[in-house]
């Protein structure tokens, strides 16, 4: 089944992430900066510095090629948006330091139509936002600034681990 203006890849991955999550094997990604479920600091939004969070990542696959971070807002009134695309990590990657990003990693267009984070910022409620980490088996042979559908295409029939962060955030939660 597709819903308008989904990409049926994007659309897969959302349906099978609960499952994906609990059958990731041993690959992990955790941030200090907020738990799972829980409310994204504000400096890691369009509230504060828009500075990307810290996270925590473990367990690649002992095949696994390359890491991609997807980090994604499902509940956007126009769909799923992208708020980060990087890839091309080595496996063995274990920190994105808060701000950075990590030497090396092939970025896409976000929804926002640039390169890099762009931090949560819904236009009215709570939002969820994923932080999608996934192993390939493969590099991907993508041009700098690809656009998500491509990605999406590109990572298909290679993903062999996968795993997610999820956080939330509401502009009402700040006073």
């Amino acid at each position: 089944m597709r819903f308008p203006g989904t990409p049926h890849f994007a659309f897969l991955l959302l349906a099978l992430t609960p499952l994906c999550h609990a059958a990731g094997g041993g690959l992990t990604i955790t941030s200090p900066d907020f738990a799972s479920g829980a409310n994204i600091p504000s400096r890691c939004t369009c509230k504060g510095d828009d500075t990307s969070p810290t996270l925590q990542i473990s367990g690649a696959p002992a095949a696994a090629k390359s890491l991609v971070l997807i980090v994604d807002d499902p509940d956007a009134p126009s769909g799923t948006f992208t708020h980060w695309l990087i890839g091309n990590l080595p496996p063995d990657t274990k920190l994105i330091s808060a701000g950075a990003t990590p030497s090396g990693g092939l970025q896409g267009i976000n929804s926002f139509g640039t390169a890099g984070y762009s931090g949560p910022c819904p236009p009215a409620g709570t939002h969820r936002y994923f932080f999608r980490l996934f192993a390939l088996n493969s590099i991907l042979a993508l041009p700098a600034g690809a656009s998500r559908a491509a990605w999406d295409a590109a990572m298909q029939g290679h993903v062999i681990g996968q795993t997610f962060l999820m956080g939330r955030f509401s502009k009402s939660d700040l006073q």
